[in-house]
């Protein structure tokens, strides 16, 4: 099976790009839905950052308040690095037991896994190739102050925790921008999994 990463920045429409690679056949994994599952109350994940960050950051039915957890790890590299340090290690064991599933049900398979910190965290080295999606930076700011409710001094400040969107881009075997909308973006994705075909 053909392990590909799927990275970019917050907002430049990787789950669309997911959503088309996963119409075209390829096994599709979205890192941050399973970031969400390994944090849930009851799994190892979760207890390790209630006992870092405190029981202030849960809601009242005892699951996290992300908000909350993302207004403390935005504004300090520090604390984001120790809850990426707890999350990852339990995001990859989980990654690799979903991608071991998916060879054996399709051996001669694509797999697409999208993660926003692939690159941070060395994550992408484990894939065969890595596609980096990206647009404009004004659009970027538009599009999280759109979805996310966000002023535009917010909108930077995520923006900014993140590597800079032209050094993800040394890393790419193949880039999509998703600058020109749906139908152009889809165009890229079309083009790259014929020329994943040819690869395996």
């Amino acid at each position: 099976m053909l392990k590909v990463g799927l990275t970019g920045g917050i907002a430049v429409g990787k789950s669309f790009v997911l959503s088309v690679f996963a119409e075209l056949g390829c096994v599709t994994f979205d890192a941050d839905k399973i970031a969400r599952d390994v944090v849930e109350p009851g799994n190892p994940a979760y207890q390790q950052i209630v006992a870092t960050f405190g029981s202030d950051i849960l809601q009242p039915d005892g699951g996290l308040d992300r908000a909350k957890l993302g207004s403390i790890i935005f504004a300090d590299g520090e604390q984001r690095q120790k809850l990426n340090q707890i999350v990852h290690p339990h995001v990859f064991a989980e990654q690799n037991r979903l991608l071991s599933e998916a060879e054996k049900a399709n051996p001669n398979g694509i797999a697409i896994v999208d993660a926003a910190l692939m690159i941070e965290s060395s994550g992408y080295k484990r894939f065969d190739k890595l596609i980096v999606v990206f647009c404009e930076d004004s659009l970027q700011k538009e599009r999280l102050m759109q979805r996310n409710n966000l002023n535009l001094e917010q909108a930077i400040e995520r923006i900014s925790a993140q590597m800079p969107t032209i050094e993800k881009r040394k890393f790419a075997d193949f880039e999509i921008d998703t600058s020109k909308g749906f139908e152009d973006t889809r165009r890229q994705v079309v083009e790259i999994v014929g020329k994943l075909r040819q690869l395996q």
